[in-house]
């Protein structure tokens, strides 16, 4: 994928746990648009250096955006317009060049604020069509009056396109504020073609320190029952239909998180080639991002020789979010390693469970098995693809375990297997679930789901107490050859993640386990 290395650095970023997009600080860019039900206007004086000087400019920014919103909520301007006044002293170096229309690429600034968070987000990109540069005479341009695009003896420009979205991650009155506005001039003759020099670059501040907000939306908590605002109209007079209540944002980024990450990735991509930047992968720091959760998972495996399913779980697991985090803003991707360690009364095991097979399709054996976790931590990666709407992704879940059997029975005739009988080396299993997060849906690691797929058992050994039993075993149990037959569906609950104790998913619930 190619892709402009300085637009990659101005799309939004989004954070992901392992699947799940989380709320880094109260504010998250995002990617699906909500319901807006009203028009936001504001004009700002802004004074813009040009080259002659310092010049007065009237902007006015409109967009559509809504009354309120629930938190985690996706919000999307639409209809923006960000409309230049430029008086006619500012035009001097177009029309020195002699050209007869200019037009404009804007790129504003936005301040999305939230009780105590705020965070900067950047309207790029909106272009503004060329207009007729005022005639010479003064009298002509003044005559002409504000048609076409013009004000008396200036010109008007009025830029328009798609901006990035946004989600406030805390409830209270959250306004979006215009700040600082740069402007690309392009100037043309009277034949169509650009003048020499074509371009001109101008930066805009607001002319005084007045807050001049585009709109104030007010953000419910979607997380429990919610009182109304004060400033919001009572039911019966006129106020919206709230939109449906959306899925929980994941909670637990360090509020600095954010910033840090849009840094980083702007230093890295200023260093990229502009004309084929490909790939810019950017591995943010664990420290910036790492934290810890907790959570259950209970399901089922299917062992196919003995024609059966062993109940699996509930499963306590220790989960470390974002060991490694992998941010490719060029390639629109997210890639995110966690790690997972099981725990049953202080062993890295899933609880003990009884099954009931037919072994060999008729003789009726119980036992108790236990799935013990060895080596390293299972692994948890997960790949976001971030440039279309609803962020799909897959999560793939990687375990070794050994599998350890005791107290069988064999037509209800106790077997005496001795204390270790287990397969003789670890296995490899490895789970799938596959989900999006805009609506969510699927498997998302925050949230949960089903993961499923196929373990091979190695043979046994270590089985039987004065007579070799690891032959009746193997046959009776382990995979053919290499062939993974073994199916496993496991059903994760949503998580409890340490930095947010008090959050509807802690402490962390069990699960019910789909067959």
């Amino acid at each position: 994928m190619t892709v402009d290395a300085r637009a990659a650095a101005r799309r939004p970023l989004h954070l992901a746990v392992g699947g799940a997009l989380v709320v880094a600080t109260a504010l998250i860019p995002s990617a699906e648009s909500v319901a807006a039900d009203q028009t936001s206007e504001v004009t700002i004086p802004y004074t813009c250096q040009f080259p002659s000087g310092a010049e007065k400019a009237d902007v006015t920014i409109k967009a559509v955006l809504p009354v309120s919103a629930g938190t985690g909520e996706v919000i999307r301007p639409a209809d923006v317009s960000v409309e230049v006044s430029l008086e006619r002293s500012a035009l001097v170096r177009f029309t020195a060049l002699e050209a007869t229309t200019l037009s404009a690429v804007a790129e504003l600034t936005v301040r999305n604020s939230v009780g105590e968070h705020a965070a900067d987000a950047s309207w790029q990109q909106l272009e503004a069509p060329a207009v007729d540069l005022p005639a010479e005479d003064e009298e002509q341009a003044d005559s002409q009056g504000e048609g076409d695009g013009q004000g008396a003896g200036g010109v008007v420009l009025t830029a328009t396109g798609d901006v990035p979205t946004v989600a406030f991650g805390s409830p209270g009155r959250a306004t979006i504020t215009p700040a600082g506005l740069g402007l690309t001039l392009t100037s043309f003759a009277q034949d169509g073609t650009p003048t020499s020099p074509p371009e001109l670059a101008v930066t805009c501040e607001p002319a005084d320190d007045e807050e001049r907000p585009l709109a104030r939306i007010t953000v419910r908590d979607s997380t429990g029952p919610t009182a109304p605002s004060p400033s919001d109209p009572a039911p019966g007079e006129g106020a919206p239909e709230p939109p449906a209540k959306p899925a929980r944002p994941a909670p637990g980024l360090d509020p600095d998180a954010h910033r840090k990450i849009d840094d980083l990735t702007e230093a890295r991509l200023e260093a990229l080639d502009d004309e084929d930047p490909g790939s810019c992968p950017i591995e943010i720091p664990p420290e910036w991002v790492m934290t810890t959760a907790e959570t259950y998972a209970a399901g089922y495996a299917n062992a196919v020789k003995l024609d059966g399913a062993a109940a699996l779980g509930p499963a306590f697991m220790k989960v470390v979010l974002n060991k490694r985090y992998i941010n490719d803003s060029c390639a629109s991707t997210v890639d995110v390693t966690s790690e997972v360690e099981f725990e049953y009364e202080g062993k890295r095991q899933l609880p003990p469970t009884k099954a009931t097979f037919l072994s060999y399709g008729f003789m009726p054996t119980t036992a108790t098995m236990v799935l013990e976790q060895v080596g390293p931590p299972a692994v948890v990666q997960t790949h976001t693809v971030t440039n279309t709407p609803t962020y799909p992704e897959e999560s793939t879940v990687t375990a070794q375990l050994s599998m350890r059997l005791y107290d069988v029975k064999v037509n209800g005739v106790p077997l005496d297997v001795g204390p270790d009988c287990r397969t003789e080396r670890p296995f490899e299993q490895v789970l799938k679930g596959y989900g999006q997060s805009y609506p969510p849906a699927g498997y998302l690691v925050a949230y949960g789901g089903n993961l499923t797929g196929y373990a091979h058992i190695p043979p046994f050994k270590g089985c039987g107490v004065g007579e070799d039993l690891d032959p009746l075993f193997t046959s009776a149990i382990s995979s053919v050859g290499k062939r993974a037959d073994n199916y496993t569906k496991m059903t994760q609950a949503p998580l409890c993640v340490a930095t947010n104790p008090e959050g509807p998913d802690c402490p962390p619930k069990v699960p019910k386990p789909e067959r």
